[in-house]
């Protein structure tokens, strides 16, 4: 039986705070969602930030790219969940699902919940085109070699990649994150990934990296007729919202318990900074 999920859409917070805060606050979801907390539907957008993976992190350079980063105004951070360099800004959508480990943690099946977010992510595509009056697009599931941020469950229309997926566990609840780029340019997104990794990884063994081909990025603004700008923006999260809300038989509201984390700023805040201190840059 599917646990219902229930929606929390910030998408419309872009320019405040620590992006770290987002990632925070997953974990202090997944932390309540573990002790018998609800399910939870996480989007989210985050304005001007350049999200890494542990292995950039490590990489000969990476100091040298992230100061380069930061004078041109973007902040740098690492997250806990898997995968590589990504961009983030307003035409970014996030997307977390958090979600129980049923019956313990040695139940888990990993392809299975990867599969989930693949599905989700796959209708909602389909929702914003029937919302725009557009042909459906065709959403393939499939590693993209060239596209940054490379992975087993890319999303992909026409062999681009416009969304990621990564995972972060927790003893007795999880998080699949995906980025899925809506709107604007995903070549020039992919052109600020290859310049990160041209000086980050300079010296580094080339299996260390994702060579990154910008061509092999988009957006579903480019590849789809969902539209453009904020309809766009606006198509793709009604899109999940339709298709959480179809999976509960209703709509969702968010519940007293998850209001009572979002109130708590100071918690909030303190998670970031723990983040921030454990993955430290050079």
């Amino acid at each position: 039986m599917i646990r219902p999920v229930l929606i929390l859409d910030r998408t419309q917070d872009t320019l405040e705070g620590d992006v770290l805060e987002h990632f925070a606050l997953d974990e202090l979801l997944c932390r309540h969602t573990g002790e018998g907390g609800p399910a939870v539907c996480h989007l989210w957008r985050h304005a001007g930030s350049f999200v890494m993976g542990s292995r950039d992190s490590r990489l000969p350079q990476t100091g040298t790219a992230v100061r380069a980063l930061h004078a041109s105004g973007i902040d740098a951070v690492v997250r806990h969940s898997g995968g590589a360099a990504v961009p983030l800004d307003a035409g970014v959508i996030n997307v977390s699902l958090i979600l129980p480990i049923p019956g313990g943690s040695h139940r888990q099946n990993f392809r299975q919940d990867f599969q989930r977010m693949v599905s989700l992510i796959q209708r909602a595509v389909v929702q914003a085109c029937r919302a725009a009056g557009a042909e459906e697009a065709e959403v393939a599931a499939g590693e993209i070699e060239g596209a940054f941020c490379p992975g087993d469950y890319d999303l992909s229309v026409g062999g681009r990649k416009f969304c990621g997926i990564a995972q972060r566990r927790q003893r007795k609840a999880f998080i699949i994150q995906a980025f899925v780029i809506v709107e604007g340019s995903g070549s020039a997104r992919a052109r600020l990934v290859r310049s990160f990794y041209d000086t980050a990884a300079a010296g580094a063994d080339p299996g260390q990296y994702p060579l990154v081909i910008p061509e092999y990025t988009a957006s579903l603004e480019e590849l789809t007729g969902i539209g453009s700008g904020k309809a766009a923006i606006a198509r793709f999260i009604e899109g999940v919202k339709q298709v959480i809300s179809a999976e509960n038989a209703g709509a969702v509201a968010v519940s007293d318990a998850v209001e009572l984390i979002l109130a708590n700023r100071s918690l909030i805040q303190e998670t970031a900074a723990k983040l921030r201190q454990r993955y430290e840059l050079p």
